[in-house]
C-alpha cells in the first residue's frame, strides 16, 4: 500500500494538476460547459493512453537497448535539465497577431501533463516496483490522478 500511495504523489507532482487545470482554463476561457467537458475528456484520455503506454512498453524498451534504470534516471534528468535550460532562454513559438488566427489546441496541455518527466517517473516506477508481469503500482498511479 505504501508503494501505491508514494507511486500516486510521484505521479501526481509530475502531472501537477494546478498548472494542468489553469492551462485548460485559459485554453476553454469563453467555451460552452458541454465543449468544455468533451475537452476535457480528450486530455485526459489521451495523457493516459501516453502514460500507460508507457508505464506497460518502457521497461521493454530499456531492456532491448539494454539501458539500466540508474543510466535512464541519468539521461532523463539530462533531457529534463535542457528543457529547463531552453525554457529559461525564453524560446517560444511565434504569437499569432491576430485573435482570428488562434485555434483552441489541447496539445500544450497534454504535452505539460504527459511530458518526458512524467513519462521518465512512470517507467521508473514501472521498472521498480514491478514483481508481476504488470506494472501494477505504474498503473494506479497513473490512473488516480486521471480520476
Amino acid at each position: 500500500m505504501q508503494q501505491h500511495l508514494q507511486a500516486i504523489v510521484t505521479v501526481l507532482s509530475l502531472v501537477n494538476p494546478l498548472i494542468c487545470g489553469a492551462m485548460f482554463a485559459q485554453i476553454e476561457a469563453g467555451e460552452a460547459s458541454a465543449t468544455r467537458l468533451i475537452d476535457a475528456t480528450k486530455a485526459v484520455l489521451a495523457v493516459l493512453i501516453i502514460l500507460v503506454i508507457a508505464a506497460l512498453v518502457g521497461a521493454k524498451v530499456l531492456q532491448v537497448f539494454g539501458a539500466s534504470l540508474d543510466a535512464f534516471s541519468v539521461a532523463g534528468g539530462g533531457v529534463l535539465a535542457w528543457i529547463g535550460f531552453s525554457m529559461l532562454r525564453g524560446n517560444s513559438a511565434p504569437v499569432p497577431n491576430a485573435a482570428g488566427d488562434q485555434k483552441r489546441s489541447l496539445t500544450p496541455l497534454i504535452l505539460f501533463a504527459a511530458s518526458p518527466g512524467t513519462i521518465t517517473g512512470v517507467i521508473t516506477i514501472a521498472v521498480v516496483h514491478t514483481k508481476l508481469l504488470l506494472p501494477v503500482t505504474a498503473l494506479v498511479a497513473i490512473v488516480v490522478p486521471q480520476s
